[in-house]
């Protein structure tokens, strides 16, 4: 009997853009494009959710670390892929968000953010892990919705009005402020400043004086942990989606007849 997954081996190496390695049951996963830091698109939206769903599968993960590649953790975005703004289309998007929000939610065991510089998409991954780490270098920044047009719903929405506090996350997600990671530090968002190139090291160290912990201790303060953001997710994360796809849509189609 007792819980049954993926072997580690099976979906290590199934992601491209995803990088796993794991020592004594701490997993360390780190986010690329071609070896270079991550920059998102339709494909990481994808791949995401089930990465972070095997890894949840797995019981032989003890504790996970989320980290970048390179100078960046995300700071760039890849449009390709995105042609047209369609209820279709944004229905699998929306899909895939919600997916990639539930299955990280749904990993049982502490997951450590080591945030190795600037991100400006999908900034709330960082702020969901139970411990946030953040390089000196680091800046957090929802780039990628309101100062863009779009409505900030694919997550932004609640769990940055959480992590900072209502008044702040709005100001954050409605004037695409800036972060620096002392001042994420300051507003609560960040547990600890690191030089770059001890980043990963602290991350590992923190990671293993977690692993030490029995399981089920382990297991079960993540769900603790975890609980308000999953209510979050259920209540806030669908709606947020409608209301950015039909501004999409607005905004689509007036570009549309404004081109004729």
């Amino acid at each position: 009997m007792g819980r049954r997954g993926p072997a580690f081996e099976e979906y290590a190496d199934r992601y491209r853009h995803i990088a796993m390695e794991r020592d004594d049951g701490v997993l360390q996963v780190t986010l690329h494009t071609d070896g270079q830091s991550l920059a998102f698109g339709i494909a990481v939206h994808e791949e995401l959710g089930y990465a972070f769903a095997d890894i949840a599968d797995d019981p032989h993960n003890q504790v996970v670390i989320l980290t970048g590649t390179g100078d960046d953790f995300c700071s760039e975005f890849d449009t390709s892929g995105i042609e047209s703004v369609t209820p279709r289309v944004f229905d699998d998007l929306m899909y895939h968000g919600r997916r990639l929000i539930d299955c990280y939610l749904a990993v049982d065991v502490p997951v450590i953010a080591a945030v190795n510089g600037p991100v400006r998409f999908h900034s709330e991954l960082a702020v969901l892990a139970d411990i946030v780490l953040a390089s000196d270098t680091a800046t957090f920044q929802d780039g990628s919705h309101f100062t863009n047009g779009v409505v900030p719903g694919d997550g932004h929405h609640p769990f940055w009005t959480h992590a900072l506090g209502s008044n702040r996350g709005r100001y954050f997600l409605l004037t695409g402020q800036v972060l620096d990671a002392r001042t994420a530090h300051d507003y609560g968002v960040v547990n600890e400043v690191v030089p770059r190139d001890q980043l990963v090291d602290r991350a590992w160290e923190l990671a293993r004086e977690v692993a030490a912990k029995p399981r089920l201790v382990r297991q079960y303060t993540r769900r603790l942990f975890t609980n308000e953001l999953k209510r979050l997710s259920h209540q806030d994360l669908a709606m947020g989606f409608a209301l950015e796809g039909l501004g999409q849509l607005d905004s689509w189609n007036a570009a549309t007849l404004d081109g004729h």
